[in-house]
């Protein structure tokens, strides 16, 4: 069997957060009564006219900045025309030759290894209605509260060359959207949609294979899923001896298979044409720079700092940077330089991570500063507190807003650790167990962990658990 290479391409449509659609006033919102947030423009009544929303050229311009795009200040729009029963003006205002934004890229990391995914354009468009299906009633009902709803289109070059890959360039898009509060991508809503362009060659081909698109990609684990069945069966037509045919297929997640929707359609299918409505989108220069100014630093390049500079796994640089708050709290406790990053980010993924699940509440809304859980980490690095003592300190400071060092004290939860005090407890205890000195020294060596737990219940738990244990060793030993 020949070698072959997956191509990958995506299409990633986001809905923007404005507060009202592109081309109108109504309001831009998921889950209200049905055909409620409509008016003649979004309806596509003849003789009316839109006018845009300049908040989303805004969103998307800052978008292109993050994606390192180059700016178009001068575009236009265009009419893509099709006919399906959710789009009442049977054309979508898209943009065709000149978009927004375009001949971009970004950088993705995967195992460690970072890749640069070109990212050929992002144009604004508006959303469809939904078609809606239910066992109560026959056919189809109509929606058209989406209709207007503002979008972006970010497509991909086909760089991608693995579903692991594909994952984690939805995965970063997904992040930059919110971190520069565009979107809020809830997946779940459709907020955040793709179409997955798989087409397979031989290995060392320059040639690129026939495509196929995927719709109905509703997940990024569906994404994957989909690229990988795709793959698979297209190499298998080819083995067979079959050829690809260009077609738009339908993914179904809970079969794991995809079907075929129709022939695919290329862009002289749409019969784009400049939209005769609209004027010309015309942007000064000084508003783009003072757009780009916005973009904080993104989730993709923290992710790399933290690896190459803080000597993190890509694994939870990855968890810490693509959730705000976690990565806010993160750089503010490194910067203040007081404990070591790899102890912050354990404490972040797992007793900050723990509390901000069980509760639902962010952890920057509980009086635990970046301050307080610098000093309570440099606590335990210092010995002077053990680990299940700071899981107790950390407790009562996301309550009852008090600094560490008062809690240690009022507790009496630091650790004896004068050596002179130690060595005493060590061999009082050894004098009283003298059974299990006996059973180490035959090779029982699970007595070790009995006796400096004896040693810990004698101390009230307030010994040093490390140098007990050291002591205990070196005086079994001797």
């Amino acid at each position: 069997m020949k070698e072959y290479e997956i191509v990958v391409g995506l299409e990633v449509h986001a809905e923007l957060n404005t507060e009202s659609k592109i081309y109108c006033n109504c309001r831009n919102a998921f889950g209200l009564e049905v055909n409620t947030q409509v008016c003649p423009i979004c309806m596509g009544m003849p003789g009316t006219l839109p006018t845009l929303n300049e908040k989303v050229v805004d969103y998307a311009i800052k978008m292109g900045h993050a994606l390192n795009c180059k700016i178009n200040s001068v575009c236009k729009q265009d009419r893509k025309n099709y006919f399906y029963p959710d789009l009442p003006k049977a054309y979508q205002i898209s943009q065709a030759e000149v978009p927004l934004c375009e001949h971009g890229h970004l950088d993705i990391m995967v195992d460690g290894v970072e890749k640069s995914i070109g990212v050929t354009r992002i144009h604004i468009e508006e959303d469809a209605g939904k078609l809606l299906h239910d066992e109560s009633f026959s056919g189809s009902l109509v929606d058209l509260n989406r209709c207007g709803v503002p979008l972006i289109e970010i497509v991909s070059e086909p760089d991608i060359r693995s579903s692991s890959e594909a994952k984690a360039y939805l995965e970063t898009i997904k992040s930059i959207l919110q971190y520069i509060n565009i979107s809020d991508c809830k997946m779940q809503e459709g907020s955040i949609r793709c179409d997955v362009n798989v087409s397979v060659r031989e290995k060392g081909s320059t040639e690129f294979g026939t495509r196929c698109e995927m719709k109905n990609v509703n997940s990024f684990s569906a994404a994957v899923r989909g690229i990988e069945y795709e793959a698979k069966r297209q190499i298998e037509v080819l083995e067979a001896g079959g050829t690809i045919m260009q077609e738009t297929r339908r993914w179904d997640d809970a079969k794991g298979m995809s079907f075929t929707m129709r022939t695919k359609e290329d862009a002289q299918d749409y019969r784009y044409f400049p939209e005769p409505d609209l004027r010309t989108i015309v942007v000064d220069e000084a508003h783009i720079q003072e757009l780009k100014g916005c973009i904080p630093e993104l989730p993709n390049a923290k992710i790399s700092r933290y690896v190459k500079q803080h000597g993190l796994s890509q694994i939870d640089a990855t968890l810490i940077a693509e959730d705000i708050d976690k990565s806010k709290l993160y750089d503010e406790c490194v910067s203040l330089n007081r404990c070591k990053p790899k102890n912050i980010s354990n404490w972040i993924l797992a007793d900050i991570s723990k509390f901000t699940n069980d509760t639902g509440r962010s952890i920057l809304e509980t009086p635990l500063t970046a301050e307080r859980l610098a000093d309570l980490i440099a606590e335990v690095e210092k010995k002077t507190i053990s680990n299940s003592a700071a899981k107790k300190v950390f407790e009562i400071i996301i309550k009852e807003d008090k600094e560490p060092a008062q809690i240690i004290e009022e507790q009496g939860l630091a650790q004896n650790s004068d050596m002179g005090f130690l060595e005493q407890l060590v061999k009082d205890v050894l004098a009283a167990n003298e059974k299990s000195v006996t059973d180490y020294k035959n090779g029982k060596t699970n007595a070790l962990g009995y006796i400096v737990g004896q040693c810990m219940k004698a101390s009230k738990g307030k010994a040093n658990p490390g140098m007990v244990k050291e002591l205990v060793t070196k005086y079994l030993n001797e």
